[in-house]
């Protein structure tokens, strides 16, 4: 294919996945449940957390957290009592367990009560083209708190050469600003051009099908090498390719 027609190829897929419909079997659900900006913040930065494995188990278990915080997540990271903490107690996804989710909880209410919430944490260390080094100061932050050090491994770091995959897929959902009614858009304060693809193994195969991707492993570096060829096809929203690369790959078995 030529770069006109991979690009037509891409868009025409855009506009099949990037609409209401996306919605219902994937985890943004979530956050779709609520109206208030934090709420939607923090339910979409829990979901994302775990949005690892089988998606409906993914959704099953952050419907479990929704239900835990009272459906008021914003309200329970900023008023919870100790003991309403205890309620987490068999809480487990993967290896994201309970104890992890109440560090998640504590770490979310230092981020809002101390540095003025999610948004402005990530917005602080952004570059024209990329959130890495934003990515990996909002980990540093996350974690200064009291913490496990095993808990540190469900927050990646860019600078340790990881893709990062889910806090990029959460920022997509809070950044990208379009008239679909997926993404929310709700961060204004970050552009869609410094946005990066979440690279999964469902988009790391079609991107290498699609010769957009010649690296073998999904680490830091594909990503770099992904996200350029991205922007080379639309450098102010090269991230609306991710519902192309992982609707081919999930749903049309490319």
């Amino acid at each position: 294919m030529t770069k006109s027609e991979l690009k037509e190829f891409l868009d025409e897929k855009v506009a099949l996945y990037n609409n209401p419909n996306f919605i219902e079997s994937d985890p943004i659900q979530i956050p779709h449940q609520f109206s208030l900006k934090e709420d939607i913040e923090i339910a979409g930065f829990l979901s994302a957390t775990i949005a690892w494995g089988n998606r409906k188990m993914i959704i099953q278990n952050s419907k479990k957290m929704m239900d835990i915080m009272g459906n008021s997540p914003y309200d329970f990271v900023m008023n919870h009592q100790e003991y309403q903490l205890e309620q987490l107690e068999n809480f487990v996804h993967r290896t994201f367990n309970s104890q992890d989710l109440k560090t998640f909880i504590k770490g979310l209410q230092n981020i809002y009560t101390n540095h003025n919430g999610l948004e402005s944490v990530f917005s602080k260390n952004h570059e024209a083209n990329s959130m890495q080094k934003s990515i990996s100061e909002f980990k540093k932050i996350f974690f200064e708190i009291e913490h496990q050090n095993r808990t540190q491994k469900h927050i990646s770091d860019p600078i340790n050469n990881s893709a990062a995959k889910r806090i990029n897929m959460f920022l997509r959902w809070m950044v990208r600003n379009d008239t679909k009614g997926v993404d929310f858009g709700i961060w204004k304060t970050i552009p869609m051009s410094a946005l990066s693809c979440p690279l999964d193994v469902h988009s790391g195969n079609v991107a290498r099908k699609l010769e957009l991707l010649t690296r073998k492993q999904n680490d830091g570096k594909a990503l770099f090498e992904l996200d350029s060829n991205l922007r080379n096809l639309d450098p102010n929203d090269p991230v609306k390719y991710d519902f192309a690369l992982f609707g081919l790959g999930v749903f049309e078995k490319f």
